[in-house]
C-alpha cells in the first residue's frame, strides 16, 4: 500500500535511498530533513535566483570592538558543538537531505560604496546572499552612531533551515562563551562532537514521527475543515508609488506592566494581527496569517536547530471566544507539516495555493542572552527594509516591553492602508496593556 500522505511518503522514500548505502570516503550518512526545513528548501528553488530564508539579528559595538579572527573561531567552535550548523541541504534522486560537513565560521566585513551608508551596505549584502556556505555567517559593517560617535553593527545571519526561536538563545549564548574564552573547532573533543550529532539526528527523526503520526487522516480532515471558509483577500492595489524603498515599514512600543499577561501574549496578538489583516484584505474577506509555532519533540535534547511548523490561522469575523477556542485546537494539531495542510485544504476544494496574506512571529527575548564579544555587549538594533514573504508581516519582540514591527510590500499594499492596519494592530494590544496595568476589581 502506497504511503497516505507527504510525510509517510518522504520518509520511505529517504529510507529506500539511504539504507544499507555507504557514503564516499566514509562520510557520515545524510540525514532527513524536518517538515519545517522541507518547506524552506522548497521556498529556495521556488526563488528565482535561488536565495535561501534568512534570520538575521543586528548588534552595535563600539567601534573596534569586534575582533574577527576570535568570532570565526568561535562559530567554528559552535558549529563543531552543533550539527545543524555545519549541514548543507542536498536533493539526491528527488530526495531533500542534510549532509554533515566540517565545521566553520565565515566573518565578512561589508565596506559601504560611495553616498551609501552602513546599514544600506548591510541590506544590499542580505539580498545578494550566496547559498553556499555554512548556514551560520557574520557580516560586519563600521556606522556612525547617532551621537556622532563611531561605532560598527555585526549582522548575525542564519539560514532559517539551522535555526528556531529557541535556537537564538543557545547561538548568543554559545558565541559569548567560545569568543570570551578563544576556543575554536579544535577545542570540541571528538567523543562530544560525536554525542552532538547523536542527539541532533535523534531529535530530527523523533520531529518526522511525531509529524507523520500528525498526518493521519483525522488530523487532515481537521485542517480542510477549518480552512474551509477561506475567502481569497481581496487583490490589494498598489501604492502607485514607482521611486522609493520597496518595502514600507512601522514601529511601536508598547509598555507592559507586571508580566504583561506573558501567558495569553500570543493568541492576543494574533487576535489583533487577524484584524489588521481584514483591514488590509478587506473586510468580507478571510485572508490566512501563517505563524511558527513549535519546540522539540517530546524525549529529544535541547538540540539547535529548526524544528518550527507554519501554521494557518484563518483570520475571520467570528467573536473572540470562538476564535480563541479554535486556536487551541488547533495547537492540538500544530505538528502537521504545513504543506500537509495545504493539499488537504485542496483536496476538500478550498482554492488556496498555500500562499500566505499575512505572517506573524513573536520572539519571547527573556530566553535569549544578550551577545557579548570580549568586554562589549552588543546593542540590538533593528534593520528593516528587507524584502518580506507575503503582502505584509509583523514580528514582536517580548523584553520589557513589547516591540512591534510591521513591514510590507508597497507593491502590493498601499502605504495608507498599512499604516491604518498597523494603527489597529498596535490600539489593540496598547489597550490590553492598559487593562492588566489596572486590573477590575474582584467580586
Amino acid at each position: 500500500m502506497q504511503p497516505g500522505n507527504i510525510t509517510s511518503s518522504y520518509l520511505a522514500r529517504y529510507r529506500n535511498l539511504t539504507e544499507g548505502a555507504a557514503e564516499p570516503g566514509g562520510a557520515p550518512a545524510p540525514l532527513p530533513v524536518t517538515g519545517a526545513q522541507r518547506r524552506f528548501l522548497l521556498a529556495r528553488r521556488l526563488d528565482p535566483a535561488g536565495r535561501p530564508v534568512l534570520v538575521p539579528l543586528f548588534f552595535a559595538f563600539p567601534a573596534g570592538a569586534v575582533d574577527t579572527e576570535r568570532l570565526r573561531a568561535a562559530a567554528g567552535h559552535l558549529a563543531a558543538l552543533h550539527p545543524a550548523l555545519r549541514t548543507r541541504p542536498l536533493v539526491r534522486r528527488g530526495v531533500p537531505l542534510q549532509v554533515p560537513g566540517a565545521p566553520a565560521g565565515q566573518v565578512d566585513r561589508v565596506r559601504p560604496r560611495p553616498g551609501e551608508s552602513a546599514r544600506d551596505a548591510l541590506r544590499h549584502a542580505l539580498a545578494e546572499w550566496p547559498a553556499d556556505g555554512p548556514p551560520l555567517r557574520f557580516l560586519l559593517a563600521d556606522d556612525a552612531s547617532a551621537d556622532g560617535g563611531a561605532q560598527e553593527i555585526l549582522a548575525v545571519v542564519l539560514d532559517h533551515t539551522a535555526c528556531d526561536e529557541q535556537s537564538l538563545g543557545l547561538i548568543t549564548a554559545g558565541l559569548s562563551d567560545a569568543y570570551r574564552e578563544g576556543l575554536g573547532p579544535q577545542d570540541v573533543p571528538v567523543d562530544v562532537a560525536a554525542d552532538g550529532m547523536a542527539a541532533y539526528a535523534d531529535a530530527v527523526h523523533r520531529q518526522l514521527a511525531a509529524e507523520e503520526k500528525a498526518s493521519q487522516p483525522q488530523s487532515l480532515a481537521y485542517w480542510a475543515k477549518r480552512l474551509a471558509g477561506l475567502r481569497g483577500a481581496a487583490a490589494p492595489v498598489g501604492s502607485g508609488t514607482g521611486t522609493g524603498p520597496r518595502t514600507g515599514t512601522a514601529l511601536r512600543r508598547i509598555p507592559v506592566t507586571g508580566d504583561g499577561a506573558r501567558s495569553t501574549a500570543f493568541p492576543v496578538l494574533l487576535d489583533a494581527c487577524a484584524g489588521a489583516a481584514r483591514t488590509l484584505h478587506g473586510a468580507d474577506s478571510v485572508p490566512v496569517l501563517g505563524y511558527p509555532w513549535g519546540g522539540r519533540p517530546p524525549g529529544a535534547a535541547p538540540v539547535l536547530g529548526c524544528f518550527l511548523n507554519t501554521v494557518a490561522h484563518p483570520a475571520d469575523d467570528t467573536d473572540v471566544a470562538e476564535r480563541a477556542s479554535a486556536w487551541w485546537d488547533d495547537l492540538d494539531r500544530a505538528d502537521t507539516p504545513f504543506d500537509e495542510v495545504v493539499h488537504a485544504a485542496r483536496r476538500a476544494g478550498t482554492p488556496w495555493s498555500g500562499r500566505l496574506d499575512g505572517l506573524l512571529t513573536f520572539e519571547d527575548l527573556g530566553r535569549r542572552p544578550p551577545l557579548r564579544l570580549g568586554g562589549a555587549t552588543g546593542r540590538e538594533t533593528h534593520i528593516d527594509g528587507r524584502p518580506v514573504q507575503a503582502p505584509f508581516a509583523v514580528s514582536v519582540s517580548y523584553g520589557s516591553d513589547l516591540l512591534v514591527r510591521m513591514a510590507w510590500d508597497r507593491s502590493a499594499v498601499p502605504d495608507h492602508r498599512a499604516e491604518e492596519a498597523f494603527d489597529r494592530l498596535t490600539d489593540a494590544l496598547a489597550a490590553l496593556a492598559t487593562r492588566n496595568a489596572h486590573p477590575a476589581p474582584a467580586g
